[in-house]
């Protein structure tokens, strides 16, 4: 058995690889490392960065985190809709414009439940 027909998919995995490593590795060797209290300071987590991992934090932070993730991907399916908006015709745009009133009854559901607000 010959490996020659093999070569270019061996060559990709290699080149993905080092693509991947090879950036990562540099950073750490030759980025600046000067943390402060900036650099530490809770971002948009809302906890210490260097605390106990089992700290009890607000499930709030889960919640917008997981709408946002939930209307994200839903907004993604417009993208391949309006690309093929004029091959699927009259009944795809009603496919759609049902699939948008139920992401707006969604929405306004998780705004008036509070779910956005962060207090």
């Amino acid at each position: 058995m010959e490996l020659q027909p093999y070569l270019p998919v061996i060559l990709f995995i290699l080149v993905g690889v080092a693509v991947g490593i090879v950036p990562q590795v540099l950073g750490f060797l030759l980025g600046p490392n000067h943390p402060d209290k900036a650099k530490n300071s809770p971002y948009e987590c809302g906890f210490e960065a260097f605390e106990d991992a089992r700290m009890k934090f607000d499930v709030r932070y889960y919640l917008v985190a997981i709408l946002f993730i939930l209307f994200d991907l839903e907004i993604a399916f417009l993208f391949p809709w309006a690309v093929a908006l004029h091959d699927i015709g009259a009944s795809g745009f009603w496919a759609m414009m049902v699939f948008l009133l139920i992401l707006v009854v969604g929405f306004v559901y998780e705004w008036k439940k509070g779910a956005l607000d962060w207090e």
